[in-house]
This record gives structure tokens, sequence and C-alpha cells, in this order.
């Protein structure tokens, strides 16, 4: 009995670590370009926080409203760890190669950066970062590649994808290279001062699996 009971909690574990793993992610609703120095402000809706988001560098463009929704096809942008693509067509594109700030009004935990057609590109965050997901986007298909020192990626292909910078963050840097042009938006799971919430679907398999426990120990006892 005890080894079924045991058997029962590994099986419990994994089915909640999965379902509880991959969240909706919150996308930057990108508002406007700054006058003053090349740039542009958006805002980050979590929950019931709203968190100033500004970039700040050289680019081609950026789209605040209606345009082309370049994160379509969303495959490119889901994982075990985000299961949304950017959903609106809200994007900053760069062309001039150079440094690059994404600056936070509040602390922010495991930002989130969605790509969009890094060809040929070689980039760095000086800061360790985590490729989630990579496929056939908008432009094609191509493969971040992680160099040495596990801080940025050279793009060998078209890359569409989702890259993850782990830890607490209030700004990032990265520098990249001159192209025709790539495009990029960022995201959260949650912020720094929150605790993971399980899901509905995790607290269901939680109490089916306490349920099927008290059975067995209720026989058991029988």
């Amino acid at each position: 009995m005890t080894k079924k009971i045991n058997a029962l909690l590994g099986s419990l574990l994994a089915l909640t670590s999965a379902a509880a793993f991959a969240a909706p992610a919150f996308w930057t609703d990108w508002t406007a370009v700054t006058t003053a120095a090349p740039g542009a402000v958006g805002t980050l809706s979590v929950g019931a926080s709203t968190v100033n988001v500004s970039y700040s560098g050289a680019y081609s463009f950026v789209t605040t409203g209606a345009g082309t929704n370049y994160w379509n096809p969303a495959t490119p942008y889901t994982s075990a760890v985000v299961d949304n693509a950017p959903p609106a067509s809200d994007i900053i594109a760069l062309n001039a190669g150079g440094t690059k700030t994404i600056s936070f009004s509040q602390a922010v935990q495991d930002p989130l950066i969605a790509l969009v057609s890094w060809n040929g590109n070689t980039v760095d965050f000086g800061v360790p970062i985590e490729i989630l997901s990579f496929g056939g986007g908008y432009w094609g298909s191509g493969t971040p590649i992680l160099n040495q020192a596990g801080t940025g990626f050279f793009g060998s292909g078209e890359v569409h994808g989702v890259i993850r910078l782990p830890g607490v963050h209030t700004s990032i840097s990265f520098t990249d290279t001159s192209e025709n042009w790539h495009g990029f938006t960022v995201g959260v799971v949650g912020l720094a001062d929150e605790q993971a919430v399980p899901e509905p679907a995790s607290l269901a398999l939680i109490g089916l699996g306490l349920a099927a426990l008290g059975g067995l120990r209720k026989r058991r006892t029988v």
C-alpha cells in the first residue's frame, strides 16, 4: 500500500508541475515614440498592476496601433513556459546596431523578449539568457545559437522566438548588429513581488490526487 501511495504522489507531483509551469505572458502595449531622444514608451498590465516600460535607442520603426501582425503565426512564441504569443501588432523594429536599453518602472521577474526576423544578428545582453522557443515565423525560420558565455546569441537564419532573462530586473541593456530590420517586444509572466499562484487546472489535479489518497488510506484502515 505504501508503494501505491508513493507512486500516486509521484504522478500527482509530475502532473501538477507540468500544468502549473506554462502561464500566460503579459506583453507590452507600446503607446508612443519619444521625441527628446530616440525610443518608445508603453505599459505592461499585469493583473491589477501597471508597469511603465521605456525603450531607449535607435530604431527603424515603431508600431503602436493597427498594423501588420508580425507575431503571426504564434507557434515560435509558445513553449512549456509561455502559452501565448504577443496578441497585437505592437513592435519595435531595429536596423542600426548598437546599445539599446529597456527600463521598467518597477522590478519584474524573468522578463521575456519576443523576436521577429533576427537574421544573421549577433546579440549580447551581458547577463545569462535562456532560449525558450523558436521556429517558423512571419519571415521564415532560423535558429538562435547561444554564445559561449550564455549571455547572447547568433541568429542563424530568420530567428523568430522568445528568450528569457532569469532574475529580477528593472532594466535590460543589449547590443545588436545592423541589418535591414529585426523586431522585438517585451513581456513578463509576473512581477518581482508576486508569488506564484496555481492555475485552476493544477488545483483540480491536486484535489483529485488528495481524494485518491484519501480513498487509499480509508481502504487500508478498513
